[in-house]
């Protein structure tokens, strides 16, 4: 019998851990670990200011935080590499001494990629690969020293998956990538054919939307299996509890939650309040999220369209706290649009949320969120940057009671039925276990296969 403590493991690589705005990926290792998948993490970044969820505590896995290499921005290479190298010094050599050949190939291929994709013929090498070729020695050295890790896998397939592509070739253990959303679609973060090249190089990838898996499917160029994934929920842990029914008088609440980036629409989301409040409509509305570089726009056009006392922006929030956020809406909106640079969210898990809370949902017709809302039966959808649209479909469900019951009820249905986490997470976890025990992949995984 296997001694427990030599368990094969699978180590997950992570920009940064933990991070408020990713608790699909916390969620998944907690329960990938209930499940009896042993982990370790490897968190590029050490991230400050981030708010704690419970399910963070729960986690068992180890927690290796790199070395922090300062930003390539606003520096020479030079004075950079002086600055970072030697943070990362010890253990390229002590890998070069283990594996010289592999180690120089992997080098070599580092410096190739730079060049080959770099922004045109007279601009410098892409000198972020160096970097992450660093941060990838470390984290191969720290792998070849516990022989129970056998699996490499990275979430997001840029910069995190190109550092386990590179691990993995200096330490000989396989990985696989699970892709999400800009890492996708925006080719500066996987420029010319590196995202090919990844999916030629992995055991698997795993994506979270039948739309993103049709985009690799049609670009990957190999014989890789691409599976859909759904990040899943606990549905045991989003329950509703009874809603009392609203007097007359009392004001409704608009709910929207996610980070403040463009790609989330809330400028359209205020401009549908400004709409909805010129048509004599009351109601108060909470966007709730951590402020990112856009936020700056959204309170602005706040301010320029007289809205600071219908529209609020109270910040980040913890699962825990959210769940009462939810009981409090009457009705969830986010107008998720594609950027022109192509970035966009796949199912955004905060809708997942809003419906398993039993919330009469809006959103729009792009990029995966179809395969979550169907209009009219589950929810509402309408045309992406388009406020007037928006502004008609919240005002149909404030004025319909009776309707916004109905979808409510039919969108934990669904929830319940295809984005449980205990299946989605029992798909993933075969996948690991495949890898782990040798065994052939079962093609294009996904939840409803486990519902």
């Amino acid at each position: 019998m296997q001694n427990p403590g030599n368990q094969a493991q699978v180590a997950y690589i992570l920009k940064g851990f933990p991070r408020t705005s990713e608790t699909f990926i916390t969620n998944e290792i907690h329960l990938l670990e209930t499940l009896g998948l042993k982990l370790s993490i490897f968190s590029i970044k050490q991230l400050e200011g981030q708010k704690h969820h419970a399910v963070v505590d729960a986690i068992r896995a180890p927690v290796t935080y790199l070395p922090q290499a300062s930003d390539l921005t606003g520096h020479s290479f030079l004075d950079w590499l002086i600055e970072n190298l030697p943070k990362f010094a010890a253990s390229h050599g002590r890998l070069f001494l283990k594996r010289p050949i592999t180690y120089l190939g992997t080098a070599l291929e580092c410096l190739s990629m730079s060049i080959r994709y770099r922004s045109g013929w007279l601009d410098w090498p892409r000198t972020v690969f160096i970097k992450e070729f660093l941060q990838a020695g470390y984290i191969a050295e720290a792998v070849l020293q516990n022989p129970a890790i056998r699996h490499l896998h990275a979430h997001f397939c840029h910069g995190a998956t190109t550092i386990a592509m590179f691990a993995s070739r200096i330490s000989g253990l396989p990985f696989s990538f699970t892709a999400h959303a800009k890492d996708i679609y925006l080719r500066e973060l996987n420029p010319g054919d590196l995202l090919q090249i990844k999916m030629r190089c992995a055991k698997f990838a795993v994506t979270c939307t039948g739309a993103n898996q049709e985009h690799l499917d049609a670009c990957k160029g190999s014989d890789i299996d691409v599976h859909r994934i759904y990040h899943g929920l606990d549905t045991d842990l989003f329950v509703p509890a009874p809603r009392e029914q609203a007097s007359s008088d009392q004001i409704p609440t608009i709910l929207s939650v996610g980070r403040l980036v463009e790609k989330k629409g809330f400028d359209y989301l205020v401009k549908a309040c400004a709409i909805l409040r010129d048509r004599g409509v009351k109601f108060n509305c909470r966007i709730v999220g951590g402020a990112d570089k856009y936020a700056q726009v959204i309170k602005q056009l706040i301010a320029d369209l007289d809205l600071q006392d219908i529209v609020s922006l109270p910040g980040a929030v913890t699962q825990e706290e959210l769940r009462g956020i939810y009981q409090q809406g009457d009705v969830f909106a986010l107008p998720c649009l594609v950027v022109d640079n192509g970035d966009r969210d796949g199912i955004p898990n905060v809708l997942v949320e809003a419906m398993a809370m039993e919330m009469p949902v809006i959103s729009t017709d792009i990029s995966g969120i179809p395969e979550l809302i169907q209009d009219q039966v589950n929810g509402l959808l309408v045309p992406e940057k388009n406020a007037q649209a928006m502004a008609d479909a919240i005002q149909s469900l404030l004025d319909n009671p009776a309707l916004r019951l109905r979808l409510g009820q039919a969108a934990r249905q669904t929830v319940c039925r295809d984005f449980n986490s205990r299946h989605t997470t029992v798909a993933l976890k075969k996948l690991f276990d495949a890898c782990l025990e040798g065994q052939p992949l079962e093609a294009h995984v996904c939840c409803a296969e486990h519902s």
